[in-house]
């Protein structure tokens, strides 16, 4: 009679990210700070430095990270797709409403989780969180005979996670301030002119620009201030920007344009959506082109016309409007750009023109 033989499951495991618990918990500890713009956190390396401490506690092999973050309507920003692009990292993105709150991260975290438990693909998790919502999670892992390995981010002060998914979890470990320490720096603001200097003049003339906009197509392509010149016909009133090769209708174009924007109330553009624009445009050239190619930008801060005209295409599609009326939200797209440069590749970042 044939009888049937037990085959042991081979040990493996996956880790389990909650990235909103994690950047928030070690940028109050590491820097005191309640907002992501206002640090940086090198992404891989810290995914380098958890799953290397997982390996030296958990036996078998590692199956993947799961990254759980969350994003406005989904659509993720520069960073998460950097991590996106990690090997064994799976990123999931929930939606970040307008208060701030991740929604639908923790549905996410559970239908991964217990998945992985129910096909027998894991034997052990590892879950770096901290809110109550994760513990349907556990418990569902735990009834396929998954031990779950709960992590934390040292508090500031009594404990940042929920009492309840430190009870139920198998073990718990508490990562201190030294490890997450080399991974979180400060943000580091774009310097600001001295008065007096010629950066500083052009600021103030971009200033009064924004109460009558009328930028010139020298401008958009080539980030350039142009000379000024009164235009005749219009009055002591108005004075146009006309450079080299501008004819009338242009200038007449981009007035009607300026006007239409004032005359409909319209805003300009938000500063944190056009510098994460500018992010983006500037990673994608990073991934298409490679850290050889960083030279093509230098000296800056001038970009050269090439990738200045991409990066104006790339915000006017995302935008659905024209941003020939708002100079400010140009200087912000390519501070973005430059931003993300300096991130990257450690090199000073320049205020635009």
């Amino acid at each position: 009679m044939a009888t049937s033989e037990f085959v042991p499951q081979p040990a493996r495991y996956a880790i389990f990210v909650d990235a909103g618990y994690l950047y928030a918990a070690s940028g109050a500890l590491l820097l005191s700070c309640g907002s992501r713009r206002e640090y940086r956190v090198a992404a891989e390396k810290l995914i380098k430095a958890l799953t290397d401490h997982a390996d030296e506690q958990r036996r078998g092999e590692l199956l993947r990270v799961y990254w759980f973050d969350a994003a406005p309507k989904r659509q993720p920003t520069v960073d998460q797709r950097v991590i996106a692009n990690l090997p064994l990292v799976k990123l999931r993105l929930g939606n970040l409403n307008a208060q701030g709150q991740q929604k639908g991260v923790d549905a996410q975290l559970r239908a991964d989780l217990e998945a992985l438990a129910r096909h027998r693909a894991i034997t052990d998790a590892v879950l770096l969180a901290g809110d109550e919502d994760m513990l349907p999670a556990v418990e569902a892992a735990q009834r396929y005979g998954v031990r779950v390995h709960l992590w934390g981010v040292e508090p500031t002060h009594g404990s940042n996670q929920a009492e309840w998914l430190v009870w139920e979890s198998d073990t718990v470990e508490v990562l201190p301030a030294d490890f997450l320490r080399p991974y979180f720096t400060k943000a580091k603001l774009l310097p600001q002119p001295a008065p007096g200097s010629p950066a500083a003049a052009r600021d103030a003339a971009a200033a009064a620009q924004r109460t009558s906009p009328v930028p010139s197509p020298s401008q958009v392509f080539a980030g350039r201030p142009p000379a000024v010149k009164p235009a005749a016909g219009v009055g002591a009133r108005t004075a146009v920007q006309v450079a080299g090769g501008v004819t009338p209708a242009t200038v007449a174009a981009s007035m009607n344009s300026a006007a239409a924007a004032v005359s409909d109330g319209k805003l300009g553009p938000d500063r944190d959506h056009m510098l994460e624009i500018g992010e983006h445009v500037a990673q994608k050239w990073i991934f298409e082109r490679g850290r050889d190619n960083i030279r093509d930008l230098l000296p800056g801060p001038i970009l050269p016309p090439v990738i200045d005209k991409e990066l104006l295409i790339e915000a006017e599609k995302e935008l659905g409007g024209s941003l020939r009326p708002y100079q400010e939200a140009r200087t912000w797209l390519r501070d973005g750009f430059w931003e993300r440069v300096y991130r990257e590749f450690g090199i000073g970042i320049g205020k635009s023109d």
